[in-house]
Order: C-alpha cells, then sequence, then structure tokens
C-alpha cells in the first residue's frame, strides 16, 4: 500500500480562472456526448452526468490543477506499468475518461503509435498535459463512444468508470471498438475507497440531525467486476486491488482536494447542503478515530485493477472438457512418485 502526504492550506479554492485556449485538435463529436440526464434505457440513473461534466470542468478551469493531479497521475503511472508489461506495439490507442492525459505522459511513441482521448469535459482536454505520442482530443461520453468496431489496439481508462450510470454497457462499448486480440487495461475505485470520511460523516450526521445522508458514491464490487467484464465479451480476464492511502492535515483539507480533483458526489439522492455544526462534528470524529501520530488524518483509495482480452483464433484456449488424460486426485501423489523415484536411483 502506497502512502502519500499531502499538505494543503487551509483556504478553500479561488474563484475559477480561465486558461487561454490552445488549439489542441479538440474535435466535438455530437453523437460521443450524452445530453444532459440521460442514460441507457436499462440503466439505473444514479449520477447526474450533467453536473459530473461541470465539476469536471470546473476542476480543469482553475490556476493550478496540476495541485490536485498527484492520486490521478499516481493510478495513471500504474496503468502505464501495465501496459509496458504486454510485449507488444500498439498502433492506435484510446484513453476512455481521460481527464489531463494522465496515462500518455507515461507512456512512449515506441509503444502506442497514435493517442484519441475522450472525456465528457471540454476543458479538461483544452488543458491536456503533454506528450511525445500524437494525440487526437475527442468529446465523448464514456457510454457512447463515436467510434466504429474494430479501430484500436489497446484502450485505457483510469478513474473514469466509476461515475457512469451503466457500467456493462460502458464495458461493451470498449469490447467494441476493441480489434480481435486487442486488449482493455483500466482502473477505478473500489468499494472501501474514503471509508474513513464515509464514516465520521454518518455517525456525526446520525448524532445532529437524527439520521443522515449517502456522501460518498456507491462503487462496484471487485466481485462483480469479472462477471461484468466476461459478460460484455472480455477473456482472459485480470482483476487486481491495491490500496493508496494519503494523510491530510485534517477532513475539509480532502474535501477541498476532492473538489479539485473533480471528484466530488453527483449522485442525484445525495444531500446538496450539511449543517455547519455536523460538518465540525464530522471532523472532529474524523481526527479522533483515525488520527495519526503527526496529527495528520488518512484517507483510503482503494483501487481496482483490470485487464481483458478481446477473442481471437490466435489466443490459447482451455482444452475441451473431457479432454484430461490425469485426475486431480492423482496429482495429489505426485510427490510420492518422485520421492520413490529418487530412492530407486
Amino acid at each position: 500500500m502506497l502512502r502519500l502526504t499531502r499538505l494543503l492550506p487551509w483556504w478553500w479554492p479561488p474563484p475559477a480562472v480561465a486558461f487561454p485556449v490552445k488549439n489542441l485538435g479538440l474535435r466535438k463529436v455530437a453523437s460521443g456526448v450524452s445530453s444532459p440526464g440521460s442514460a441507457s434505457p436499462r440503466a439505473l440513473n444514479i449520477f447526474d452526468r450533467d453536473l459530473k461534466r461541470k465539476q469536471k470542468n470546473w476542476a480543469a478551469r482553475q490556476p493550478e490543477p496540476m495541485k490536485f493531479d498527484y492520486l490521478k497521475e499516481e493510478v495513471g503511472s500504474r496503468i502505464a506499468d501495465r501496459v509496458y508489461d504486454v510485449a507488444r506495439d500498439f498502433p492506435l490507442a484510446l484513453d476512455v475518461g481521460c481527464g489531463r492525459g494522465y496515462i500518455a505522459q507515461h507512456l512512449n511513441k515506441e509503444t502506442v503509435g497514435k493517442f484519441f482521448q475522450t472525456d465528457i469535459a471540454e476543458n479538461a482536454l483544452k488543458n491536456i498535459l503533454e506528450t511525445e505520442i500524437p494525440t487526437v482530443s475527442v468529446l465523448a461520453d464514456e457510454e457512447f463512444l463515436p467510434f466504429r468496431e474494430n479501430t484500436f489496439d489497446l484502450v485505457v481508462s483510469s478513474l473514469s468508470l466509476h461515475w457512469v450510470n451503466d457500467l456493462p454497457r460502458a464495458l461493451e462499448q470498449i469490447h467494441y471498438v476493441l480489434k480481435p486480440d486487442g486488449v482493455f487495461i483500466g482502473a477505478m475505485f473500489g468499494g472501501d475507497t474514503l471509508y474513513e470520511l464515509r464514516c465520521s460523516l454518518q455517525l456525526a450526521e446520525t448524532e445532529r440531525e437524527g439520521g443522515f445522508s449517502p456522501h460518498i458514491s456507491p462503487f462496484t464490487a471487485v466481485s462483480d467486476l469479472g462477471h461484468l467484464l466476461g459478460r460484455a465479451g472480455f477473456t482472459t480476464l485480470t482483476v487486481d486491488t491495491d490500496e493508496i492511502q494519503v494523510n491530510y492535515p485534517g477532513m475539509f483539507e480532502l474535501m477541498e482536494d476532492l473538489q479539485g480533483m473533480g471528484e466530488s458526489n453527483c449522485a442525484w439522492n445525495r444531500k446538496a447542503l450539511l449543517h455547519r455544526d455536523t460538518m465540525l462534528a464530522a471532523a472532529a470524529v474524523y481526527g479522533e478515530m483515525y488520527r495519526n501520530e503527526d496529527g495528520s488524518v488518512p484517507a483510503t483509495y482503494q483501487i481496482y485493477y483490470m485487464i481483458g482480452w478481446k477473442y481471437h483464433d490466435s489466443q490459447a484456449r482451455p482444452a475441451e472438457r473431457g479432454s484430461a488424460t490425469v485426475s486431480f486426485g492423482e496429482l495429489g501423489k505426485i510427490n510420492d512418485l518422485m520421492s520413490q523415484g529418487k530412492k530407486s536411483q
């Protein structure tokens, strides 16, 4: 588990300041951006996608957006490490929910020939980080990718898919745009993310207001990810978890950073405001329950990493059922057979 320390000033972020717009090849695709509040007919409409777009746009307009990039930078580098672990080159790649391009900056042009980067926030695309790889920025929703079937050799996604209303559809879209034998490598927040903040807010709100509302967005369980990837058509699946713990001066600094990351809650059933005394009580509970020896408080981010391949005839396949020549019961006797063979020698 990686531990980071984040030291921040007390004050809240200053008013938004717009950057001058540069010609970065931003391409708006009408079919790729969902209308406000839209969702797939089969999906539960949990998140206000229009609000999430506004939150990410606000975060990208801040004078120093890189001050809040530390978590996405770290996870982006870990995604890039997994790309390098695949012993091949990728002529055409896609980053779904790229933000300011946290994965591309850790890759090189020898591994990826050209990178398409998509996000719902136009301001994030305008302020994208520099990379040596030729890139194309596309304004598009994760659930409505405006690309043809069998287009990309590689699709990546980092800390974006936890905000979609229809995760199965988003994974199916990713599978659709991948070429056969293409690979998807992604990361998203897990269910134990910010459990310290969730517990503190619930205890304080219950004590002060007689009940609590959900202030931390719901996350997918790791046990469901493999099923969802398989249902989308991916094969040779890998799912693993990791934790990143960041230390903050206090609860309010943590909440300031979440806002600066564009990760504020956007669930429809969220409570718009919390009373001042409830917030102060939550900060006190947080410190009392989780404070470190140096006075800082930890925040845990659980990360799910997933890898899935699109089927191709050249891929290794399991043997047909019933084709085995040795039973599992006989495998247990291997050590005895080996020891007998050594004695006979």
